[in-house]
């Protein structure tokens, strides 16, 4: 059989280290031995001997997630093989983690990652329970974290001497050492007129940066 979906292009090449990597534009690769997690639902292909479990995330999680819509549903994969992960064809990218990060995504943002990751779902300071609920997950330790974005993520310089303001429905992550509130755009005369769409926003102060999706439209809610 011929064509271009045979290409190199799009055949799977054989692994060249164990872990994770990027397979294409809209997949990551893990090859497992072991352990490590993964996003409910975002395994598209495996081979091997693999095991899925879905990983609970405590009362506190559930909680959590209930009153906000947001969370980290996560599942732990054990064994030794190969698996592919993907989101809704969502662009795929790799963090990597080191002793002394602190790095905040958004649950719905988070694909997969290594077992030897920390993380925990904290509330965003300052920013109470407006913005649609901001509980985002907060990760540290030593490893790689996969992400999905719709679209090409922009990354945005924070300095102490330059805040930045972002759209709370389009941030992604930041580093975790920013200082976070809400900031007000608009005056309430101007609200009242009709205003700009534009009410509330992000800002964060300090030193870091903070990574944000080309796109205001809210995802769909998850089952």
């Amino acid at each position: 059989m011929k064509g271009d979906l045979f290409s190199s292009d799009h055949v799977v090449q054989p692994a060249v280290a164990p872990g994770m990597s990027v397979e294409n534009a809209k997949c990551l690769r893990y090859v497992v031995n072991g352990d490590m997690l993964a996003r409910q639902g975002a395994m598209v292909a495996y081979r091997g001997n693999l095991q899925f479990e879905r990983k609970g995330q405590g009362v506190g999680g559930m909680l959590k997630r209930a009153v906000t819509g947001e969370g980290l549903p996560l599942m732990t994969v054990r064994g030794q093989g190969e698996a592919w992960f993907a989101h809704e064809a969502q662009n795929c990218f790799v963090v990597e983690v080191e002793p002394g990060d602190l790095f905040t995504v958004n649950g719905r943002n988070v694909l997969c990652f290594d077992s030897t990751l920390r993380y925990d779902i904290k509330t965003v300071k300052g920013s109470g329970i407006a913005g649609g609920g901001l509980f985002n997950s907060v990760f540290s330790g030593h490893g790689r974290l996969g992400l999905v974005c719709q679209g090409d993520p922009l990354v945005i310089p924070v300095s102490s001497q330059q805040p930045v303001f972002v759209d709370t429905d389009a941030v992604v992550g930041w580093s975790a050492h920013l200082t976070t509130s809400l900031h007000r755009s608009q005056s309430m005369g101007s609200m009242l007129r009709g205003g700009s769409g534009e009410v509330v926003q992000l800002r964060l102060d300090g030193e870091g940066f903070v990574v944000v999706r080309p796109s205001e439209q809210k995802p769909q809610q998850e089952h």
